[in-house]
């Protein structure tokens, strides 16, 4: 069985996230706090260059390293095992019925022969893993296993990564996965817990937005369309002849001139508020759902102000934008208002630092 690091199993502590996307390097690191609480230690940013990440594949590793280097030093964690993600796409996943009672290895050959139906590769070229779900539904003999793989090359560029950087890798997860670890712990703080809601969630990263439905926790649906923050960079650039990297930065700031808001800002905002209204009325016509009861934003896109309101008129649904660090304690060197500004945007990394505690 070729082992993708702990894919779908738990971290050892002490355990740092980092989320490498196209647009940046983030890192969370958690601690325990009191009984069954949770501190945020600590969490840094640094951006990628464009090009050094693309659809998920790393295309230049010194870069993608050097940002790992600075964002560890930056957050002054001492914390030398990680937890990275891999991209939705590049991990098949499938859910597979076997019988109950087989030891670890039985049940790794047995995996093994089931994967090769499912993987378009050939079995040495992917890394693979499994993870015991459970009894199966009306099957009292049988059990649930979900079976994860991924190209080896993909992996083993994370892994390097971290490996070059001063860093171990011991948990691979897979990025929704995490995120919706990270959005599972906030909805437990609910009275209900969100018991029976369909609940969407909307991650708007630079180039795509993944879309997650949930049902009690377990995923019942997924996508992703090709639309992202860096569509209101490249407007910036277009009209007012600022390089990409000014841009960005003045995107955030405000800092850019009066006709900004109104020939620019409010027609990505528009853009954005319909992908999402499609996004779930694509939900309903594929699915025999026909209601979502709560949706989340998150992303660094989702704190654009205006977006939320908008989101919420045009779908109709009660919607909010998710902060993965709600309940937490938070560390001195922890700036709560910063945090409440940054929040939305490392939904990815909490979720591979919750990894520490299983």
């Amino acid at each position: 069985m070729i082992d993708l690091q702990n894919l779908l199993g738990q971290g050892n502590p002490p355990l740092v996230g980092i989320d490498i996307s196209t647009s940046g390097v983030r890192l969370v690191e958690l601690a325990p706090a009191g009984k069954d609480g949770i501190r945020l230690e600590r969490y840094a940013a640094e951006p990628l260059p464009r090009g050094a990440v693309v659809d998920g594949n790393i295309e230049n590793m010194d870069q993608v390293v050097d940002a790992v280097r600075r964002v560890w030093k930056k957050s002054g964690s001492r914390a030398k095992h990680v937890a990275l993600g891999m991209p939705p796409a590049s991990v098949i996943t499938k859910k597979i019925i076997l019988p109950a009672g087989l030891s670890e290895d039985q049940l790794e050959v047995q995996v093994e022969s089931e994967a090769s139906q499912y993987i378009p590769f050939a079995l040495d070229e992917v890394s693979l893993d499994f993870d015991v779900i459970g009894p199966a539904a009306g099957s009292p003999d049988d059990i649930e296993v979900m079976l994860a793989a991924s190209r080896r090359e993909k992996v083993e560029d994370r892994v390097a990564i971290a490996e070059a950087s001063g860093l171990k890798a011991l948990v691979m997860d897979i990025e929704s996965y995490a995120a919706r670890a990270a959005l599972d712990r906030v909805m437990a703080l609910q009275p209900d817990a969100g018991a029976g809601q369909v609940v969407a969630l909307f991650q708007i990263g630079a180039q795509a937005t993944h879309i997650s439905v949930l049902l009690d926790g377990a995923t019942i649906y997924e996508r992703e369309q090709a639309f992202g923050g860096n569509t209101l960079t490249q407007d910036i650039v277009r009209a007012y002849g600022m390089a990409w990297d000014e841009a960005e930065a003045r995107k955030k700031t405000g800092d850019l001139p009066d006709n900004y808001h109104d020939e620019l800002l409010t027609p990505f905002l528009e853009s954005a508020a319909l992908e999402v209204t499609r996004a779930i009325q694509f939900f309903f016509t594929s699915t025999p759902y026909t209601k979502v009861d709560q949706l989340y934003l998150a992303g660094g896109c989702a704190l654009i102000p205006g977006l939320l309101d908008l989101v919420a008129s045009r779908t109709k649904i009660s919607s909010a934008v998710v902060s993965p660090f709600k309940g937490m304690t938070l560390a001195p060197t922890v700036r709560e208002s910063q945090l409440r500004a940054d929040a939305p945007a490392y939904l990815v990394a909490c979720g591979l630092a919750l990894r520490r505690f299983g």
